[in-house]
């Protein structure tokens, strides 16, 4: 290949891997198989290494992060990034209305009413179509540039095509969704790490990180709601300017409303305080712009911020409760966690009684202690927290609260000596057979997702432990029916058996639980940093834990370092590792095999003929799609009675390479549905996703 005809084909192969992107992240949906989209990756990787002068910073190669950088450049606005100013009530809101009455000389002024997204501001500066660079919006004049950062969030586009204006600057938010930042703060803490308090926080410092390899591991996200510098044709409103981004696929702030009048406004900002808390991200209140850009440019500017446009910002959701007591978790690791025991309070439309205080440091931060009236809101709109402490109402006979003290040393569930393993800031129980660890374990084996053994809830698990039934995951499968049936779930005063009925349906689903296969062994041990998907890729590349135990795979994953390709080691490139395993899975798996908990663990399922096996076996992936038929790739939504249980055909679908959703949508691509499911049925024609019976499945499945 010459050298011109590598430049041209480098586009070409960018090009398609920024659409399959979109499609991938933004739309749901893909066209191609992942060994498809694999191989197009590989091969511009390939020809950037043989012809590096045709390479481009914006390749899709660079979406994971590069080598770490010494510092951050500043650089200045082209315009200004002016903030907005903020109004706190109905009444100056209208007196915001009423100065753009008046100076527009209009009664009715058409506006936008958007979230406000509680995020960090970034422009990104697109040249000629390709992303030159993103800034950050520092003091309004000079912000720091972060384009590697922001190249890592997997869809926002780097490139917009041949017709794209000669410059564009997008201003919008960076953030990271409420519910990844959950599962990211959740891991964080078993794992005995220092929390982020709110995703806000979380985003900025993972913005500030200057290993961009770090930044790709965060769950960041983008949002565009504003503009810069054009140089070409300017929209004429935020309706046009909209449009251009949804032109070049550009992710946009929504839902976005219209209106008029004040009394439209206002309706408006009051529908949008109750729909927001469905979003996926943190907002904090409502911006009303003018929609037009000529009566934008009349009204102009202060040196802070537009006369144009104003936030309204909802009141804190912050509700004042007395902290009864401050009890203690164990973890299934472990980790012992202090939670607040509250006086029951509204927040955010449900009920708060508990709210974690994520470790002793936490506690200290906020001199939090027993009797004290606190604030309380939900971090990140979803996670009960306490914000701080009201000093005034503390009682006079507090005492500072420390941890280690309050457990006396001990686990408070088995007695044993806690640690604080060095580099954690958490205590941790080490012993392997703590009871609350036991019992922690149990339930994440029995869950649906794992094992699904039917019957055995928070209570029964807690109470088996309890009563020393049940001390290890292999207990679960010698448990017998009769015993069971006259099992006390109360106290000895007030007895409350299990009965015949529930003790029946464990033993009958843990015999099932049995032969279940191997991936849902993985996810049920609650192996720390092994996920669903984790699991599932560990069993596509080994058919038992015989082979697990003795893997070529996991050892060179575990000493590989931040950085490394997996398909560049001639030991594993073969297998074609998805990304959900890497060193920190491997090592974590490792550690559990290699322990002595783990050994003893997997002898006593062999001792007891329990031995499960991979159903989806394939370290070396087939080429072609052979078995997936129409499946690889597409999102299903499945409904009504079928010849299955709705949990059989997702497996199905996840093993052919499809994905499985609740709820239907425009990125949903067929409704597999059986006997029933009316409603699901008149949204999927409404939004013309396509129906198909149980039959019509087989055939797109290849059968």
């Amino acid at each position: 290949m010459t050298s011109e005809e590598a430049a041209v084909e480098m586009s070409r192969l960018s090009s398609e891997l920024e659409k399959h992107n979109r499609l991938y992240y933004v739309e749901g949906t893909s066209e191609i198989s992942d060994r498809e989209y694999d191989e197009m990756f590989r091969t511009l990787e390939l020809l950037e290494d043989r012809f590096p002068e045709h390479a481009s910073a914006n390749s899709p190669t660079k979406r994971v992060g590069g080598e770490p950088i010494d510092g951050f450049e500043q650089r200045a606005h082209d315009v200004p990034m002016l903030s907005i100013d903020d109004v706190f009530s109905e009444g100056e809101l209208g007196e915001f209305f009423t100065r753009l009455q008046k100076n527009l000389n209009a009664e009715k002024i058409p506006v936008t009413i958007e979230p406000k997204i509680d995020g960090v501001a970034i422009a990104l500066h697109y040249e000629n179509g390709e992303l030159a660079y993103a800034v950050t919006r520092g003091d309004g004049a000079v912000g720091d540039v972060v384009t590697e950062n922001i190249r890592t969030i997997s869809h926002l586009p780097l490139r917009l095509g041949a017709d794209a204006p000669a410059w564009l600057e997008v201003r919008g938010e960076v953030f990271m969704p409420n519910a990844k930042f959950a599962e990211m703060n959740e891991a964080r803490q078993e794992a005995g790490l220092a929390t982020f308090k709110n995703p806000r926080n979380a985003t900025a410092g993972a913005l500030k990180l200057l290993d961009s390899r770090e930044v790709a591991k965060r769950p960041l996200d983008f949002v565009a709601h504003g503009r810069g510098r054009i140089d070409g044709d300017v929209p004429a409103s935020e309706k046009d300017f909209r449009d251009l981004l949804e032109k070049f696929n550009i992710p946009q702030n929504k839902p976005v409303y219209n209106a008029e009048t004040f009394e439209e406004v206002v309706a408006a900002v009051e529908r949008l305080d109750v729909e927001r808390h469905d979003l996926p991200c943190a907002t904090d209140g409502a911006v009303i712009k003018v929609n037009d850009v000529a009566s934008r440019d009349q009204l102009g500017s202060t040196s802070r911020a537009p006369r144009w446009a104003a936030a309204f910002k909802y009141p804190p959701e912050q509700k004042e409760t007395v902290l009864r007591e401050i009890s203690v978790q164990v973890g299934r690791t472990g980790t012992l966690t202090p939670v607040a025991e509250l006086e029951p309070v509204l927040v955010s439309g449900t009920t708060v009684s508990r709210a974690t205080l994520h470790n002793q440091d936490e506690i200290d931060r906020k001199d939090v202690r027993v009797g004290d009236t606190v604030i309380i809101e939900k971090a990140g709109e979803i996670i009960p927290a306490v914000v701080k402490v009201v000093l005034e109402k503390r009682p006079d006979s507090s005492e500072p609260f420390n941890l280690f003290n309050a457990v006396g040393g001990k686990c408070p569930s088995c007695g044993e000596p806690v640690v604080r393993p060095e580099g954690f800031v958490a205590l941790k129980c080490n012993n392997p057979v703590c009871p609350a660890k036991s019992a922690n374990q149990i339930k994440q084996l029995v869950s649906r997702k794992a094992l699904d053994i039917d019957g055995v809830g928070t209570i029964v698990a807690e109470k088996l432990v309890e009563r020393g039934v049940v001390n290890t995951i292999p207990d679960m499968f010698t448990l017998d029916a009769e015993m069971l049936a006259t099992f006390n779930l109360g106290t000895d005063d007030e007895p409350r058996m299990l009965g015949a009925k529930n003790a029946a349906k464990i033993v009958e689903t843990a015999k099932r639980a049995e032969t279940a296969p191997l991936h849902r062994w993985l996810f049920g041990l609650g192996i720390p940093q092994v996920g669903e998907s984790a699991a599932r890729e560990l069993a596509r590349l080994h058919k038992d834990f015989g082979e697990l135990r003795n893997s070529k795979i996991l050892p060179v994953l575990a000493e590989m370092k931040t950085g490394d390709r997996k398909e560049d080691n001639p030991e594993i490139a073969e297998f074609e590792i998805a990304s959900e395993v890497g060193p920190t899975v491997a090592t974590s798996m490792l550690t559990f095999l290699e322990s002595e908990a783990g050994i003893v663990l997997l002898e006593r399922l062999a001792e007891l003929g329990i031995d499960p096996q991979s159903d989806n076996y394939a370290p070396v992936p087939p080429k072609g799609e052979e078995g997936a038929g129409g499946v690889a790739g597409k999102t299903f939504v499945i409904t009504g009675t079928l010849s299955a249980g709705r949990n059989e055909f997702k497996e199905r679908i996840l093993s052919l390479g499809g994905k499985v959703s609740g709820s239907i949508s425009g990125k949903t691509d067929y409704l597999l549905a059986g006997e029933g499911g009316g409603s699901k049925r008149d949204k999927a024609e409404s939004l013309g996703v396509e129906v198909i019976s149980e039959e019509e499945f087989e055939e797109l499945a290849g059968s």
